[in-house]
């Protein structure tokens, strides 16, 4: 069969598939709508794995100039009706996938997202190839596996330790590039935009993401007071969009009342080294954005600093192990473990997350970091013997994720 017969079945197969999703969608079991999705989820990998690959053929032939196009990337956009930005980021991913094999074959098998692809293409460039031909089948096994964001952080990690110095050039230029713009519009209405570096950008957001949790529960009371125990989320006086532009104002409001001298809250950086004391440590900001030593170095002054050493022989152990709850430090070294709520898909960040006991206290439990876990306040609910009837209290996640 050629490719366009091959092409034309698939568009058949893909509007059979809606003609009976359409029929039948709405009287399906949850299991069955469940199972769909996932198997669709994994369908569209390997469409996209297709794409990719005609799409790289298409521009290492130089077919987009045949029709005087000036550029791959602008007939790619006006042919597909995609902005320029994904025709862009789609030839990216059609040229450096044909020379990984690995990944090539492992996204066509539905393995891998685009997104999991794009991560390692992006590793795959400005000259890490060789080293990425090198690490491959170990970047492409730790991609299948993990979540795209935990993905994203590996990822730098590689990269940074490929080219120390190509790292700092990175980062000092991600710097330099810092800006922000404020202008009124004709409406009286504020335009905001901005680019902030890795650490002051984490800065930022940690404290307007906190503000807007708290402007999310009074938002919650508040609608409670009218609806009681039906309180839904689209129920809420204010949008999460509202609530962070609110936040924002808030954020100057405060900043506008610090008297003269106040010392502001220091961000926290967390050196991530080896039991062997690994020649360079692996720098991160508390919320797991990963920063390079350099940048770390120009916030010694202003920032808190902290040691983590991973490994059999210099591991910590417990803190007290009759101690009733999890505190300072055994705290501390699960959510850099952890990261997140534990339960499978859910991102909720370790500061806002319960420390569970996985062997109950009251069943003998050790308060240790091997019987500790990361839980969000609405996964920590949902345990045996801890269920709340619904509407009781507001979900942890106001965005939902």
């Amino acid at each position: 069969m050629q490719l366009m017969d091959k092409v034309d079945a698939t568009r058949e197969a893909v509007e059979a598939l809606l003609a009976a999703e359409h029929a039948s969608l709405p009287s399906c079991p949850d299991a069955v709508v469940s199972s769909a999705l996932c198997s669709l989820a994994r369908s569209t990998n390997q469409l996209d794995a297709a794409r990719t690959a005609v799409v790289g053929e298409w521009a290492t032939r130089g077919l987009p100039a045949l029709d005087g196009s000036r550029s791959a990337v602008a007939r790619f956009a006006r042919d597909t009706g995609c902005s320029t930005a994904s025709a862009a980021s789609l030839l990216r991913r059609g040229a450096r996938l044909r020379t990984m094999a690995v990944a090539a074959d492992a996204f066509a098998c539905g393995d891998l997202s685009a997104d999991k692809v794009d991560m390692l293409c992006r590793a795959n460039s400005d000259g890490r190839e060789a080293l990425f031909a090198r690490d491959q089948n170990h970047l492409v096994s730790e991609a299948k596996r993990l979540h795209a964001e935990d993905l994203r952080r590996i990822v730098a990690y590689w990269i940074a330790a490929a080219d120390d110095a190509k790292a700092e050039k990175a980062a000092d230029k991600q710097a330099e590039s810092r800006s922000f713009h404020a202008s009124r519009t004709a409406g009286d209405i504020w335009d905001l935009r901005g680019r902030l570096d890795a650490i002051g950008g984490t800065v930022f957001f940690n404290e307007l993401e906190a503000i807007s949790h708290q402007l999310f529960f009074e938002d919650w009371a508040a609608a409670k007071e009218i609806w009681g125990e039906d309180t839904r989320p689209d129920r809420l006086g204010r949008t999460n969009a509202q609530r962070r532009a609110d936040a924002v104002v808030l954020m100057a409001e405060r900043s506008a009342a610090v008297a003269a001298g106040h010392v502001p809250a220091r961000p926290l950086i967390t050196l991530h080294l080896g039991e062997d004391a690994a020649r360079k440590a692996l720098c991160e900001v508390d919320d797991g954005t990963v920063i390079t030593p350099g940048q770390a170095r120009q916030w010694m002054a202003d920032a808190d600093f902290e040691r983590v050493i991973f490994g059999a022989k210099s591991r910590v152990i417990d803190l007290g192990v009759r101690t009733r709850l999890f505190r300072g430090g055994l705290r501390r070294i699960i959510e850099i473990r952890d990261r997140h709520c534990t339960y499978p898909g859910c991102r909720v960040a370790a500061h806002r997350c319960d420390i569970d006991h996985i062997t109950e206290y009251s069943a003998g439990g050790e308060t240790t970091q091997d019987n500790g876990r990361l839980l969000c306040p609405f996964h920590n609910q949902q345990r045996p013997g801890r269920y709340q009837l619904p509407g009781r209290e507001p979900p942890d996640d106001p965005e939902g994720s």
